[in-house]
């Protein structure tokens, strides 16, 4: 019996730990602009400040405050709250739909 419910608990288990973490991606091009991770070992991540998403001196990071998607004036940047195209939020495991 406890074989059973371990093994519905590892199928049930198993998606959740798969998933992909949601991403950021330039609402107007579609660029991808990196994963939405706390993992500051993942490449992709924008919390890995030596990535290229991550790191303040990324023309692709949202961390980079004189490039287009870090800067408080640019229009494309998340960190300017008057911005029309900032980044988009997308979901993991193949959800495109924006947040």
């Amino acid at each position: 019996m406890k074989f059973i419910i371990l093994a519905l608990l590892a199928v049930f288990i198993s998606p959740i730990a798969q998933a992909d973490p949601p991403h950021l991606r330039d609402g107007q091009t579609g660029k991808y602009l990196g994963n939405l991770s706390a993992n500051p070992y993942d490449s992709n991540s924008v919390n890995n400040p030596f990535g290229q998403y991550g790191s303040p001196y990324s023309a692709d990071s949202i961390n980079n405050p004189y490039g287009q998607y870090g800067s408080r004036y640019s229009n494309d940047s998340s960190n300017n709250p008057y911005a029309t195209n900032a980044p988009g939020i997308y979901g993991g495991s193949g959800d495109d739909r924006g947040y």
